[in-house]
This record gives C-alpha cells, structure tokens and sequence, in this order.
C-alpha cells in the first residue's frame, strides 16, 4: 500500500462529504495536493497542503477548511491525532498497527513492493548514450548510459510502458573521418608503413581491430579502388564495428536498448523532408536571415537567406535554420525528424539524456516537438554533467587505448559494474560528479554503494544465524508475514517502518521528477536507519534481533529486518545494482 496515496483518497473522500453537506461549495475536485511525511517528524506521520490548496476556490480561510477536515480525519481508526499548524498545514499521527501492517505487505510482495500504477501504461520514449559511432565509449557516456538506463527502470516500475533507445549519430562528417581512419589502419594491417596519425583522424588502437577485420574480408580489394568507392564501404563496415564495440560496452554495464535508431536512415528515406513539410503545412518554415549570433561582431557575419523554423513561437530564444543556402540539411533538421518520427510512433512523452555540451539544444529541440504534436506531446532534456576521475585525491589517469580519453570499459573493470552504476546516480544529474576510486572501494559509511549493500548482507547475515538458531522453524518471508509484529514496539522500529512505507511514494514522486538519483539517495537513508537499529541492539541486547527464549519478538524482528533488505534489492533494481548476500 502506498498510505500517501491511500490518504489522499480519504482526503477527497472527505471533500467530497463537506461539498455535499453545502460546507465547500463544487468543483474543487481538479485541484491537486500533496500528502507527504512533515519536514519535522515530531509533528506526525502525515502532512497534507491541502487547505491551503483550496482556499482560493472555495472562497474560505484555509484554517477554517483544515479544521473541518481535521475533525473528519481524526474519525478514522488508523489515525490517533490531527493537528492544523501555520496557515492550515494538517498534521497526522497513524496508529502503530497500521504502520507495522506494511510489514507482511512488503514481505508477501517481494522486490514488487513500490510498483505502481501511476504511469497506467503510457508510452515512454528514452534516450540515452547516443555516442557517435567512432570508438568506445567513454566515462563521460557512462555516467549518461546509468541515468538513463535506471531512469527508464524507474519509469516502468511507476507504470509506464518504456522504450529504451539508442540514437546512432551515423549521417555526419564524423563517420567519414571514421572510414578514412579505418581505411589507413587497413592499410597498415596491409603491411603498409602510415607514419604518424594525420591530426584530424581518430588515433585509437581500437581501429587497428578494424583494419585487420578489412583484411579479412576484403583483402586487398578495396586498396586498389578510389576513395569515391571504397569511402562508403570502409564507412558502413566500421560503423557497425564501432556499434558492435559500444553494444559489448554497455552490455559490461548491464544496459540493453530495445531501439537502435539510425540518424542515416531519415535521410535515405526522406523523412528530413517529411518533418519539414508538416511544418510547413502549419505555417511553421520560412526563409530568412538570421541575426548575428552573440560574440560575432557585424564584420564577421555574413548575412545569408536560410530555411528557418518559427521556434521562437514555441519558446525558444531565435529561430533555428533547418536547411543551409546550399540545399543541405542542418544538423537540427535531423533531429526535428527524429522526433517527429517518435511521435509518429505513437509517443507522447519523451525524454533525451544529453551530454553536458548540448544544454544550447533544449529550448529548440522542446519547440520543435510542440510542433510538431501540435502541442500533443513533451519532451524533457536532461542534461548529463562531467565527471572527474580522482585516486588518493589526485586526478587520475588510467589506460588510453581510445588514445584521448578513459573507456567506460576501463573504469567497469577496474571497481566492477554494481561499483560504477550506484555511485554514478549519488548526484543530480545536472551537478558535476567526482568518482574517486580509493573512495567507492573503501568500507565505510562515506562510500554509499558499500553501506547500501552492507545493510542488505548484515540482514542475510541474521538469517543464517536464525536458521542455525532456530532449527526447522519456517524463516521463509511468506512465513514471516504472519508473525506477532505487535511485538515490534521500540521507537526505532516502528521509525524504520515508516521509512519502509516511504518507498511506494518515492517512486512515484522520482519517476514523476524523472530523478533516480533520488532512489540512490533513499537507499543510503534507509541503510543508514537499518544500521542506527543494529548499533542500538549492540548497545542493549534487548534491541537485538536474535533474543533466546523469546520466540515471537525474534520472529518479528526478522521480518522487519527482511522487509529492509527486500526493500534495498527493490531499490538496487531500479539502479540496476545486484544486491550482495556477503561482503568480502
């Protein structure tokens, strides 16, 4: 049960009662609350906005509607006390029993718990990657491959229907840099002396697989053709070398797309003209000059007729030219296709991870989807931060065999996938990322992946006591739904529980903000609590969770300590994290 969303329905059951006892005058159903824990939790379990929400439609001081309210919900048999504070704030206390209820819940609905309906299967479209296809990926792309990854894990677990897809930038001038490149690692596996790498190619080892794979294929074929003939062979063999290169590298991090979208194949099927006329049909294209842009004086601008698209009707900054004066497409324009054949696709919601480098492309690529959908569809960009590598906290340099930056694949093997995934998500994904590798390899609170994972292994760890403790007593979390948890009376029990019941709202207020870094941020919370509880029983020896002699209290312990470790793998999952039974 998520008992936010179970006391808002009380709530407006309750409205609904004092609309019709003439006390609230109609229609204030369409205004929206909030039932969340207080800032303070000495003042209660619950606190709800909702007078003040309503007060301005219903035409009434927001204390005179709490106070109506708050003599409605003190009625209810899991409430024990409601208070009005500040300007009508309701406070709720819960009754202990129905706090620990959500214990055999948790338990019967396993790494389920904090599903939710919410998205009622709306079609998602995410993003991510979508590095060029010219060599491996790097740490930078990491970090946008785990957002976005568990972004879309988190979508689904709130109710959406997600697709998982991967943009390959294969239309543009990098790729046949990327073939001249190969094709001079071609002939080096020919035998051929190339010197130095000429400065504009791509230096990585990596091609050097790719010119021998060539060989293989073509022997000595293609070296006799012009480069008119051998450019767009060398160009689709390497592309899919490089895409079969990033698959294996997201594979290493756990991350499958279900879409992988060829930028190439809007302009071979002309689909760039397609977008184009849509906007025209809405009076959205025009031919113009576009302003200087800023830091260009009028010397050095060149004013010249575009084809442009009225994004500034739609909010952005300036129009944005969608076709040069040669008759080329502009990079936008493959994007502004792109998205028009999501929305074609049946998408209505759509979210792109970008690099740190493209924070100038939302306002544009928002408009154009506006337009698109006629104001139909949404799209959100979110925009992914650097990260630094540090080691014994000096900036730290690893193997190079991209031949200018560190691979993802490098940083996977040195601390291991689960490692990478969690701490990559420790940050909003706009705030820069320091991943420090002494750090998120130590053992101790201030390394957040281990104390997660540390809560979850101490939890087996009492379970294997209690199986040698209580021979042939059934520990299964079926069996542990039903034990006395009306023994579970200590104020940081019942506090951990809370905490527990926090988790269906979490997800929901997460994948409405579509911020996963808030799961990270919970797991540590909840850990950090699981954890404040064991110090207590190593304190008092009454708070432990294995008592001789006292069957029932051992009984519910456990199953208060099973539901945080079911809890944390439903957490880990989202991230994408395997939860660990021991530590080593």
């Amino acid at each position: 049960m998520n008992i936010y969303a179970h006391f808002s329905s009380i709530i407006a059951r309750h409205l609904a009662a004092l609309v019709a006892a003439g006390e609230l005058p109609a229609g204030l159903e369409g205004y929206g609350f909030t039932v969340e824990p207080p800032r303070d939790p000495s003042h209660g379990d619950l606190a709800t906005n909702v007078a003040m929400v309503l007060a301005k439609p219903a035409g009434s001081n927001p204390r005179a509607i709490a106070d109506k309210l708050a003599g409605l919900l003190r009625a209810e048999p899991d409430v024990t006390a409601v208070d009005v504070a500040g300007p009508g704030f309701i406070n709720i206390r819960l009754r202990d029993d129905f706090i620990r209820a959500r214990v055999p819940e948790i338990l019967r609905e396993g790494t389920d718990y904090g599903n939710s309906a919410l998205g009622s299967g709306q079609k998602f479209n995410v993003e991510y990657v979508s590095a060029n296809p010219t060599g491996p990926m790097h740490v930078g792309h990491c970090r946008g491959a785990v957002f976005g990854d568990a972004l879309a894990t988190l979508l689904v677990k709130a109710g959406y229907d997600v697709t998982r897809e991967y943009y390959i930038n294969d239309a543009g001038g990098q790729v046949d840099v990327l073939a001249r490149s190969a094709f001079l690692r071609y002939r080096e596996a020919l035998g051929e002396d190339i010197g130095e790498i000429p400065q504009g190619f791509y230096p990585g080892d990596y091609l050097k697989d790719v010119g021998l794979a060539l060989v293989a294929v073509f022997g000595r074929t293609i070296r006799a053709m012009d480069e008119a003939e051998w450019l767009p062979i060398v160009r689709e063999f390497a592309i899919e070398a490089m895409m079969k290169m990033i698959r294996d590298d997201l594979l290493a991090l756990g991350i499958k797309h279900d879409v992988f979208f060829s930028e190439r194949s809007l302009h071979t099927d002309g689909r760039v003209q397609d977008a184009l006329d849509a906007l025209k049909a809405k009076g959205l294209i025009y031919t113009g000059v576009l302003e200087p842009p800023k830091g260009k004086t009028p010397e050095d601008w060149e004013p010249r007729p575009q084809t442009l698209f009225k994004a500034t009707e739609f909010g952005d900054d300036v129009d944005r030219p969608v076709q040069k004066s040669d008759g080329s497409w502009t990079y936008f324009a493959g994007d502004m296709a792109y998205h028009y054949d999501k929305i074609q696709r049946g998408f209505s919601h759509m979210i792109d991870v970008f690099g740190a480098d493209h924070g100038g492309y939302v306002k544009r690529m928002q408009a154009v989807v506006k337009a698109l959908s006629g104001g139909e569809a949404d799209l959100d960009v979110k925009i992914i931060q650097l990260v630094k590598l540090w080691k014994n906290g000096e900036p730290f340099k690893m193997s190079k065999r991209s031949g200018s930056f560190v691979t993802l694949r490098d940083v996977v093997d040195e601390v291991g996938k689960g490692v990478v995934r969690f701490i990559m998500l420790t940050r909003k994904n706009d705030a820069p990322l320091d991943f420090d590798f002494a750090k998120v390899t130590e053992q101790s609170r201030d390394n957040p992946v281990f104390y997660v994972q540390y809560a979850h292994a101490r939890v087996m760890s009492v379970m294997r006591k209690a199986a040698e403790a209580l021979p042939g007593v059934d520990l299964s979390d079926a069996a542990l739904a039903g034990a006395d948890l009306g023994r579970l009376i200590d104020g940081s029990e019942i506090a951990l529980v809370k905490m527990l019941a926090y988790w269906p709202k979490l997800i929901e207020s997460a994948a409405v903000a579509h911020e996963p870094h808030r799961v990270a941020f919970y797991l540590y919370d909840l850990a950090s609590e699981f954890h404040g509880l064991w110090n207590k029983g190593n304190e008092d020896p009454s708070l432990r969770f294995l008592i001789d002699g006292d069957k029932d209290v051992t009984l519910a312990r456990l199953a208060l300590i099973r539901a945080v470790a079911v809890t944390v793998a439903s957490g880990l999952a989202v991230l994408g994290v395997e939860p660990l039974d021991e530590m080593h």
